[in-house]
């Protein structure tokens, strides 16, 4: 390692350099528009510009009364949709894009929670099933008859490689790196069950893949106390002293289910008076014997599509969760948690407005909301809406976790595979999501939709495309020297390194920690 002075120095950037660099790479090897990550949540007075000044729309589409008449779609690309939807003859309604082809077709590609008097912003996305003309319309949730004002409206095609493109950008724009990669600093995990105990493969499988985890069903109500007043933690003690041991980071999941079928039977015969008492309990009971063990907690899981507790305890109930649980343990993240978020917009029950609308909502009542939860048990998943709706929910500040990844059982293993690797891509690329966990704690009987790996922890199709997104989203080991300055630059990671230095008889090892960040960030080693 060669200096002009008797100081040396390792200098490592991150964003900024790297932004630079690979911008200017980039520029010299791609063609085509790049994805516009704009979104909006609040109702405005006037619709912003169209995104991409239109895209599409404004050369090869005709305007009909419901909507857009499209040709020449194409199968092969991925289409992002933009627009500004105002109504007139109610206060609000869900209005969802659709795309219908010559075939009778018809898919939800976008939903908003549109209001009289100001403009709200739609996005989302679709992959044309089939070839043909297709009509691009608006429905409204609404029984009664509601007129739709679309402004600003944006299509924009991308080919497979240019949303690639964009997505390798944005995985690489993270940080830069120094030496050896020792551990990751992006959760990626999955759930576990009481069937990992005492199995020491099945435990060594786990620990070499994953550095998150979280409970599928060892901590549910319904789980720890079966019977009222018979509390049993045995089983989520155990699975508790298995992370604790191969330092993995935990979800706790869940405090509550707002589902009454996931609610133990004792709970649904109490009186309101009675209900209230045992909820009290039951926080102070799990939330303090697991202080400091659990990075998150779900307070009440799936509350966007059930409303047990607020119908019977009150508006407020959920709030009140939130409240006493940040109350007995104010260092763990507090999570809403709820399926077909991403997966769809055919839900009313869970767009992403009405997600957004929740949080809103507790967060103006005093909540502690610390983070977004979003399933993601997928049947065929349309990527385009996914990243959409990801761009809307990041406009809430709050660090996005996908929690629950699967994919449905009705395909066969390797469609399976080949979804998931597309939803996994999509997921780890998007600067808002901050952790990704798998659905596929296995059982004897197999896996809730999808498995990694068989009995005897053979790597199944949906296996070989973890280990090997794994083996991509890692550094690994780089050596090289140093310029005539002193300094040394690496493309890489974010997580823990091990650096090594050796400069004439001087030897130097010490650790860094790379995390996400928006500065540039220098190290020095002194020789």
């Amino acid at each position: 390692m060669s200096s002009s002075t008797n100081s040396s120095y390792v200098l490592m950037k991150m964003l900024v350099w790297i932004c630079f660099f690979i911008s200017c790479y980039l520029a010299d090897s791609y063609e085509g528009p790049w994805y516009d990550s704009s979104a909006y949540t609040k109702c405005q007075e006037h619709p912003e510009a169209p995104l991409y000044n239109g895209g599409i729309l404004k050369e090869s589409s005709q305007k009909i009364e419901s909507g857009y008449r499209l040709e020449n779609l194409s199968q092969d690309a991925k289409y992002s949709f933009s627009c500004w939807i105002k109504i007139k003859g109610a206060n609000s309604a869900v209005i969802r894009a659709r795309i219908s082809t010559d075939n009778s077709t018809s898919s939800c590609i976008g939903s908003v929670i549109a209001k009289c008097g100001c403009w709200s912003f739609l996005k989302g996305g679709f992959v044309l099933q089939s070839s043909g003309f297709s009509i691009l319309n608006f429905q409204s949730s609404r029984e009664e008859t509601i007129e739709i004002l679309v402004a600003s409206a944006s299509l924009q095609p991308f080919t497979d490689q240019q949303w690639r493109m964009h997505q390798e950008y944005r995985i690489n724009t993270g940080a830069l790196i120094a030496v050896r990669q020792i551990s990751t600093n992006f959760p990626f995990g999955s759930a576990i069950a009481k069937t990992i105990l005492g199995n020491a493969r099945y435990q060594k499988w786990f620990v070499k893949r994953f550095n998150a985890a979280v409970f599928e069903n060892e901590l549910k109500w319904y789980a720890t106390e079966h019977d009222q007043g018979k509390v049993n933690y045995t089983l989520a003690d155990q699975l508790i002293s298995f992370t604790r041991a191969n330092q993995i980071r935990v979800r706790g999941h869940n405090i509550f289910w707002d589902d009454p079928m996931y609610t133990p039977g004792w709970v649904l015969n109490l009186t309101n008076a009675e209900l209230h008492k045992a909820t009290e309990l039951r926080i102070l009971s799990v939330v303090n014997r697991y202080k400091g063990e659990f990075i998150h907690w779900d307070v009440n899981n799936e509350l966007l599509h059930f409303h047990f507790y607020e119908q019977r305890l009150g508006p407020d109930a959920n709030l009140r969760f939130f409240e006493r649980v940040q109350r007995e343990d104010p260092r763990t993240t507090l999570f809403l948690n709820d399926f077909n978020v991403i997966e769809t917009c055919d839900d009313l029950s869970s767009t992403v407005d009405a997600y957004i609308s929740k949080v809103e909502e507790l967060r103006s009542g005093g909540a502690a909301m610390g983070g977004i939860g979003l399933e993601g048990h997928f049947s065929k998943p349309n990527i385009p809406l996914m990243r959409a709706i990801l761009d809307k929910m990041g406009r809430l500040g709050l660090p996005i976790w996908l929690t629950e990844i699967d994919i449905n059982s009705n395909f066969d293993q390797h469609t399976q595979a080949g979804y998931l690797e597309e939803v996994l891509r999509e997921g780890f690329s998007h600067p808002n999501v901050n952790g990704i966990m798998l659905w596929t704690a296995l059982h004897r009987y197999g896996c809730y939709q999808m498995c990694l790996t068989d009995n005897n922890f053979h790597n199944l199709p949906a296996g070989d495309v973890v280990d090997k997104l794994l083996r991509e989203w890692r550094t690994g080991v780089l050596r090289g020297k140093t310029d005539a300055h002193g300094s040394y630059t690496f493309d890489g990671f974010l997580g823990e390194y091990k650096v090594h230095v050796k400069h004439r008889n001087k030897f130097v090892k010490t650790t860094l920690f790379l995390q996400q960040g928006h500065e540039t960030g220098h190290f020095y080693i002194q020789l």
